[in-house]
């Protein structure tokens, strides 16, 4: 079964969803909507380093060449700056093979697994009908 959503990248994400994969569908749904409720706790919390933590490899050096800084100094820059909204609520999760997307009230979240688990691809997200989601932290 194929799925397509727009993605923080700009173009449809495609994944097929690989039912037989590591773990139930189920489980993975909850490892993704655990982590983001992880993330979410530190961006309350104010705690830089553990937001570090949680990006994806390519989250994380975007997030630093864009702002010609380590890490944690430009996490605490993106989000004084852009005022990532507090989330809410989980509304839904849908994952798709190693892709995942957690809709919170006021957020949109895309993740994907490593070996190590899942990480944030992007968040801070909006939809935007007929375009690509508006993310304030996003990877390329």
């Amino acid at each position: 079964m194929r799925r397509r959503w727009y993605g923080p990248g700009g173009a449809a994400v495609v994944v097929c969803v690989a039912v037989s994969a590591c773990s139930s569908l189920p489980e993975r749904r909850d490892a993704a909507e655990a982590e983001v409720s992880r993330f979410e706790q530190a961006l309350d919390a104010g705690q830089h380093d553990r937001l570090c933590a949680a990006l994806a490899p390519t989250t994380r050096e975007e997030l630093e060449q864009s702002a010609k800084s380590r890490c944690d100094r430009a996490i605490r820059q993106a989000v004084e700056e852009r005022e990532l909204p507090a989330a809410g609520a989980v509304r839904g999760v849908e994952v798709y093979g190693d892709q995942a997307r957690v809709v919170l009230e006021h957020d949109t979240v895309f993740l994907a697994r490593f070996p190590a688990g899942w990480r944030v691809t992007a968040a801070g997200c909006r939809s935007r009908p007929q375009q690509p989601y508006q993310c304030e932290i996003k990877g390329r």
